[in-house]
């Protein structure tokens, strides 16, 4: 019975990965890429010019624009950093991704009364990846590890 198992595994050969998982997480990487850039240059924008960006009166998350700038420069980078780790396919790489994707996705989310197009820019940013990277990150390691990378 054993022997019939090993026969069809070596038969069957490895677990062929789907082109298409592998280019999510390709896109994945390169949204988290951009999405640092953005949060980057938003970030400046707003340590440069503290009356750039305006916000309500009344809200929960109150800081002052240079403190928005100074969090978004530092997650800019972060995110960004994360993203050219995920090319390597690395389980550890897709595990910070999804985690700055997140922290992405609520800064975007505290974000909103400041610059409501980029705060739901950042936020759509962030689901796509944490998809992409939950439901066919595996593929893109398995792929890199097939091709002898």
């Amino acid at each position: 019975m054993a022997n019939v198992q090993a026969t069809r595994t070596a038969k069957i050969g490895p677990t062929p990965t789907s082109g298409w998982a592998v280019g999510f997480t390709y896109f994945a990487s390169m949204m988290l890429i951009l999405a640092g850039i953005f949060h980057a240059i938003a970030g400046l924008i707003a340590i440069v010019d503290d009356d750039f960006f305006v916000a309500t009166r009344n809200y929960v998350f109150k800081f002052d624009s240079t403190q928005w700038g100074w969090i978004h420069l530092i997650l800019g980078i972060v995110v960004a950093v994360a993203g050219g780790f995920l090319l390597t396919g690395n389980v550890l790489a897709r595990t910070v991704g999804i985690i700055v994707a997140g922290l992405s996705a609520i800064v975007g989310f505290a974000w909103l009364p400041y610059y409501p197009v980029w705060g739901i820019v950042y936020i759509a940013i962030s689901i796509m990846v944490i998809w992409a990277l939950t439901a066919h990150g595996r593929d893109a390691a398995y792929d890199r590890d097939a091709a002898g990378y």
